[in-house]
């Protein structure tokens, strides 16, 4: 018998059998889905969810869809990312630790969430798994933002490690520096190009570390930071580029007047995308924590230096948080795994969250639902029980 086909109980649409969640990562895994190349995933997810029961589709960007639930009541939109940055990482079991690209980012996220609610009655789940979240744009998302009513609540699925809930994310954006001048003799004491490049990026990486002067961590939720992430060019034509993470409330507009006022031929951004914070009180928050304390653990609470459709999303308003198995640390790198008892531990999180959200959403007025912050950025670090990562 073949292993696809112990997987699900065709008998009992909704039932999975013990293995069907270690299989269905691993084969995910399998299929390579760098951004702007998911559609095989995200048509491998699509039929796994209609053998599971839901009313599935892939839509014109290319988004996993998954409906299952009765069609009253709130909607709660499960929402992670099926793309994953560039560089290969063998699918192989090792003991417990299942290894592949997407593993943590953010293929056990999504996982997690198919088995959870297939497993969850009487709740509205809109499940949906976007493409493009790795690079500039998310086109996913913002496709989902333009067409898709806003639901109750939202799920992100992120890294958030199973006994974790991830309140907020830093916003981000991209500078673009070219610079083209007259070549230069090498004994000129005027700065060549590539000189003029480096010196635009080392002055914006003091700029934002002048918004912050008291902040030593660049990590830390309250503090702006840019990473040089390419610099070429020569005597007479130089460009770099920058990634800038910052905190809610940051100004993008003065970044770039400071950015132009710079010697340049060319200035460009490639996104502005703001920094998001949710409350304790955050019903998603809350329901998430109750779940894990019921695992026997302290939910652990964080804020994250990254960026994820988090971000993107949180234009709706609606309550909202991220979570998902994995270490996040291992993002992106050749080491990436996941445990599979962490996966099957987020299972029966989320699993055992969903239809306490669901019932506290149906119970409260919207004004009990909006998200009221209860931690300005620059307290997150004092706060005994959120990390930052």
């Amino acid at each position: 018998m073949s292993n696809r086909r112990r997987t699900v109980d065709r008998a009992r649409p909704g039932v999975l059998h013990e293995d069907y969640p270690a299989w269905l990562l691993r084969t995910a895994l399998g299929i390579p889905s760098v951004s702007g190349q998911e559609l095989p995933v995200a048509h491998f997810l699509a039929e796994q969810m209609a053998e599971l029961g839901f009313d599935s589709y892939v839509d014109e960007v290319g988004n996993a869809h998954g409906l299952i639930g009765p069609r009253t009541g709130p909607t709660v939109m499960l929402f992670g990312h099926i793309d994953t940055v560039p560089g290969q990482v063998p699918v192989c079991q090792v003991g417990d630790l299942l290894y592949g690209r997407g593993a943590v980012d953010a293929k056990g996220s999504i996982v997690t969430m198919i088995c959870a609610a297939a497993r969850t009655r009487g709740v509205r789940v809109h499940l949906i798994g976007a493409v493009g979240e790795e690079v500039a744009g998310s086109r996913g998302a913002r496709h989902v933002l333009a067409t898709v009513p806003p639901p109750a609540a939202v799920v992100i699925g992120e890294p958030s490690g199973w006994d974790g809930v991830c309140l907020g994310y830093k916003g981000r954006t991209g500078i673009g520096y070219e610079i083209s001048q007259p070549p230069l003799h090498t004994s000129s004491p005027e700065p060549t190009a590539v000189e003029r490049a480096a010196r635009f990026a080392h002055d914006v990486q003091d700029y934002l570390r002048g918004l912050s002067p008291d902040q030593d961590d660049p990590i830390a939720f309250g503090v702006a930071a840019g990473t040089l992430i390419r610099l070429h060019g020569d005597l007479a034509a130089a460009e770099a580029f920058l990634t800038c993470r910052v905190p809610p409330g940051f100004d993008f507009a003065a970044l770039e007047r400071f950015a132009r006022s710079r010697p340049h031929t060319r200035i460009w951004v490639d996104e502005r995308v703001p920094g998001v914070t949710r409350p304790r009180a955050d019903p998603v928050v809350s329901q998430l924590r109750a779940a894990i304390a019921a695992q026997g653990v302290r939910p652990t609470l964080k804020r994250k230096a990254g960026t994820s459709d988090m971000n993107t999303l949180d234009p709706w308003g609606v309550p909202m948080a991220a979570y998902g198995p994995g270490d996040a640390h291992l993002d992106h790198t050749t080491d990436e795994h996941i445990p599979l008892a962490d996966l099957y531990r987020a299972i029966d999180v989320l699993a055992l969250a969903l239809p306490r959200l669901a019932s506290q959403l149906a119970a409260a007025s919207p004004q009990d639902l909006v998200p009221q912050q209860d931690l300005v950025p620059s307290q997150a670090a004092a706060s005994p029980d959120l990390l930052e990562a």
